[in-house]
């Protein structure tokens, strides 16, 4: 799992350094700085992949830009000269590291991002260290490619840079959307097991099925329960008689049975079920299937839930990532103080953020940790509350 990330000069954020668990909530206002955290990762994960431009990063969900708008420029502080990012696998002296210092180019969207410097270390030997680049190194090299991700083939995969590189490669952020998860809109960025809108949510969840839920019903009725009025979950293709022709749909279409109601009547598709049903199917599959990335990140966990159904997700999804195995890790967001009370914060791997902005503009981050004071506060008021009341920070100044 990844262990630190150290961001320097992206977007809002001058200079910060996040220690992770294994799920991960930032919470804080509007336009804190909460999804470019998310997105440096993204732009990190794009560099370890080895090339850094505007596909790559529509690739793993980090929204397109103006070219300058990456780079931090505070009237504050001086604009530094590139973006630094930094992932570890351990809080230790001896942690497998890749970082990268980068030059995006400014002007124009077209050019790949520069690699300035690079450096992989494997907890015991430096496999790259590079200084600036056309400089030290071989000015006929390519400085849009990086050399890790060439040095990749040379290692053995279970090496821990190449283990590091590897989770860095697929993280993806995914910001579900209540017409892609209908099938009514397709994704731009599809892929296994869901894409990063939520499309193909009806394969993703007849092969969740076929290969994770034979034999093991107990499972299914984990997910299920948070969706009370649904008897059972199917997929089917044959839905001339379910869906209106008028609307769009994929080829697989899910089909919910409702239990309250009349047998002759009581099949919905995606278009006509609850929203909230999506949402809990996505993020189940999401974090529990195994073609599911090790590390991934999930923009606004609580959209469309209403404020209990969102307590009851977050208390699941913390359950499925650890059922799932010691390497999947997931980064949320929320702006639901109702999410924060599905947290189990005496669970050191489960950790809370506080994110805002300071007196200067930029993003900072904070940890909320369950100090004696906030223990006794808790006794009379849930988390939920005390965020509402201002106690844990991370709320705007209106």
């Amino acid at each position: 799992m990844l262990r630190t990330i150290s961001i320097d000069g992206f977007k809002s954020i001058l200079s910060l350094r996040l220690e992770l668990g294994r799920v991960n909530c930032l919470i804080g206002a509007n336009g804190v700085g909460k999804s470019n955290i998310l997105e440096a990762i993204g732009v990190l994960g794009a560099a370890a992949n080895g090339t850094v431009d505007d596909e790559a990063l529509l690739r793993r969900g980090v929204r397109p830009g103006l070219p300058r708008l990456y780079k931090s420029s505070f009237t504050s502080a001086r604009t530094p000269a590139q973006i630094g990012l930094e992932a570890a696998d351990s809080r230790e002296s001896d942690a497998a590291v890749f970082r990268v210092n980068l030059l995006n180019p400014l002007d124009n969207p077209t050019p790949a991002w520069h690699f300035k410097t690079e450096y992989l270390f494997d907890g015991l030997t430096e496999k790259v260290s590079d200084g600036v680049r056309g400089k030290s190194d071989n000015p006929t090299r390519n400085r849009s490619r990086g050399l890790s991700a060439l040095n990749l083939a040379t290692l053995p995969p279970d090496n821990r840079a190449a283990i590091l590189m590897l989770v860095l490669q697929r993280y993806s952020i995914y910001t579900p959307s209540t017409a892609t998860l209908r099938g009514m809109v397709g994704d731009p960025q599809s892929r296994d097991p869901v894409g990063l809108s939520g499309g193909r949510l009806a394969e993703a969840f007849s092969d969740f099925k076929k290969a994770q839920l034979d034999g093991d019903e107990a499972l299914l009725d984990d997910v299920l329960e948070l969706v009370d009025w649904v008897k059972s979950v199917d997929t089917t293709t044959a839905v001339s008689t379910l869906l209106s022709p008028s609307v769009s749909r994929s080829t697989n279409v899910l089909k919910f049975t409702d239990r309250f109601m009349k047998e002759d009547r009581n099949t919905l598709t995606a278009y006509d079920a609850s929203e909230g049903a999506l949402y809990v199917l996505f993020a189940a599959i999401l974090c529990l299937s195994k073609l599911s990335p090790p590390f991934f990140a999930i923009d606004n966990l609580d959209q469309a839930l209403n404020p209990i159904l969102a307590t009851a997700l977050t208390r699941k999804v913390c359950s499925w990532i650890g059922r799932a195995g010691t390497t999947r890790q997931m980064l949320f967001t929320t702006h639901n103080p109702a999410v924060l009370d599905g947290l189990d914060l005496a669970d050191d791997e489960t950790r809370l953020f506080a994110v805002d902005r300071d007196s200067d503009g930029q993003t900072v981050v904070r940890r909320v940790l369950l100090t004696p004071e906030l223990l006794e506060l808790n006794k009379e008021y849930p988390l939920s509350r005390l965020w509402l009341m201002g106690s844990l920070g991370a709320v705007p100044n209106v």
